[in-house]
């Protein structure tokens, strides 16, 4: 397969020492270039500097070299840094538009620094990877080998949460998640299980109307469309063995409700994987660590997750006879 693009991330972060990490575990199982500047590296790690990245080999960890102009310190991030951990997602990008690379993989940046050094414009890595890709809309996952969960709205006070929370907005959500599903995880016939907003799912409206009002509705329509939907179910029901084994992916109404699951089944491997680019995108899910960074005692386990996952939905994709540059998501 062709190899799978890491963007540096954050450098005073645990970003570079978790790519290195994981590339020594995977470096005879899949093959990988690290996108930033090599002196950012843990010292010892076995680097290739290369331009073709058919130069790949396993002896040593490819890198796109980046001059980030000065060293990184662990744990202090240097806003002088920001553009080029800009620039090392554009180039993952611009490898996955050219066609040399099968996927992106990106580390954890610190938003605050990049603000701070670039005026950088984005929330997050999401919504940068949605503007360089031309999308309006894209959708975020949260993997891990005993569940798959989707949160409708993301970073948002829960107070909004209601009014952000839309047909249009959760209409797209299943059927970005649904595509995505078929596509880049070989599932033929997707099963989607949707959560309530409220309580027990409102309790027929004793407990809240958007249930009834809106989100039934809406799993109605798409289930006239053919797709495979059940709910709105009580969250407090829809995580045990036996309540995921009936779906495969869970669409839930905001952050918590997805992300507690996740982390409370599988905390060090979870994968996030962005849904709706035309390109395939996971990363780590976990932040920059400043506290444990240069102490090289980071757990690798959710980076090489990300890698595995990354590698997988690449093959499923070709599989399908898609385009890695796909505009169509249907």
């Amino acid at each position: 397969m062709k190899p799978i693009a890491v963007s540096c991330g954050e450098p005073a972060g645990i970003g570079p020492e978790v790519a290195a990490k994981a590339w020594a575990v995977l470096r005879h199982d899949l093959p990988m270039v690290w996108i930033g500047d090599p002196a950012h590296l843990p010292k010892g790690t076995p680097v290739r500097i290369v331009d073709d990245l058919r130069d790949i080999t396993p002896d040593a960890m490819a890198v796109l070299a980046r001059d980030f102009g000065s060293p990184a310190v662990a744990g202090q991030p240097d806003p002088a840094h920001a553009q080029g951990v800009i620039d090392a997602i554009a180039t993952g990008v611009d490898l996955l538009r050219d066609g040399q690379a099968s996927a992106l993989c990106t580390a954890p940046i610190h938003k605050a620094a990049l603000i701070a050094g670039a005026d950088f414009a984005y929330p997050g890595h999401t919504e940068y990877l949605a503007a360089l890709a031309g999308m309006d809309r894209v959708v975020m996952m949260l993997a891990c080998e005993g569940l798959r969960v989707v949160p409708a709205t993301i970073h948002i006070p829960l107070a909004d949460v209601p009014a952000a929370l839309t047909a249009a907005l959760l209409t797209d959500t299943i059927l970005i998640t649904h595509a995505a599903l078929r596509r880049n995880f070989g599932i033929a016939a997707p099963r989607i299980a949707v959560a309530g907003l409220n309580p027990h799912a409102g309790e027929d409206g004793k407990m809240g109307l958007q249930e009834v009002e809106m989100i039934t509705p809406v799993l109605e329509a798409l289930r006239a469309e053919g797709l495979q939907i059940s709910g709105p179910h009580s969250a407090d029901t829809m995580f045990h063995a036996a309540a995921r084994a009936r779906y495969d992916v869970a669409i839930c109404m905001y952050h918590d409700q997805a992300l507690i699951p996740i982390k409370t089944i599988d905390f060090a491997g979870g994968v996030n994987v962005t849904l709706g680019l035309p390109f395939i995108r996971t990363s780590p899910d976990h932040g920059t660590a400043f506290d444990i960074a240069g102490l090289g005692v980071a757990d690798p386990a959710s980076m090489i997750a990300a890698l595995r996952q990354a590698a997988r939905m690449a093959q499923n994709f070709e599989a399908s006879g898609g385009d890695i540059w796909a505009r169509k998501m249907a």
